[in-house]
């Protein structure tokens, strides 16, 4: 279990039939530095690049209606106040995304998902470096995101330098599958 559950709570969740099914990872990072990139990332500015980076997007998080999606988000998710998309690509396709929301001087990495043809390339550590690196020069003074407990992402974003700041648990009902 990630963390500890009090145990007299813990009890009582049991006994009511509770259980924890899931745990979700908050991490959080200074940007004074900003970790190394090895690939090219490049920033959505136009309905070109927004194209590739939906491409993208649909691919990493199996998106079942690519073009629906599309016609739904393309114009509504480009040039909004404070929100950044980045895309990478591999062998002139777009494999990778990455989405970066600044405010206050909080940098939230909101998103990031790879094509499963292009994992295991570096393509999530270079869109943390550059979304970090996009942070800092918006004048953000740490970000911060989350993953699934030890999760590939999870172990992405720690080799980028992000620390937990906490573990959450799911608790799921065990009368419901």
């Amino acid at each position: 279990m990630a963390g500890e559950v009090e145990g007299e709570l813990g009890r009582e969740l049991t006994r009511l039939g509770l259980y924890p099914c899931a745990f979700h990872t908050t991490l959080v990072r200074d940007i004074a530095s900003t970790p190394d990139m090895n690939t090219a990332v490049e920033r959505v500015t136009d309905a070109a690049t927004m194209d590739a980076f939906l491409d993208a997007y649909i691919a990493g998080w199996a998106v079942p209606d690519g073009p629906g999606f599309k016609r739904n988000v393309s114009a509504a998710w480009l040039d909004r106040p404070g929100w950044s998309l980045f895309f990478a690509y591999v062998d002139g396709k777009p494999a990778a995304e990455g989405i970066l929301y600044v405010r206050d001087g909080v940098g939230y990495l909101a998103d990031a998902s790879c094509d499963p043809n292009y994992r295991g390339r570096g393509l999530h550590a270079a869109l943390l470096a550059r979304r970090i690196a996009e942070a800092r020069d918006a004048g953000a003074a740490f970000v911060c995101s989350g993953a699934a407990y030890l999760s590939t992402s999870h172990r992405n974003m720690e080799r980028a330098g992000m620390r937990v700041l906490f573990n959450s648990a799911t608790w799921t009902d065990a009368g419901h599958r």
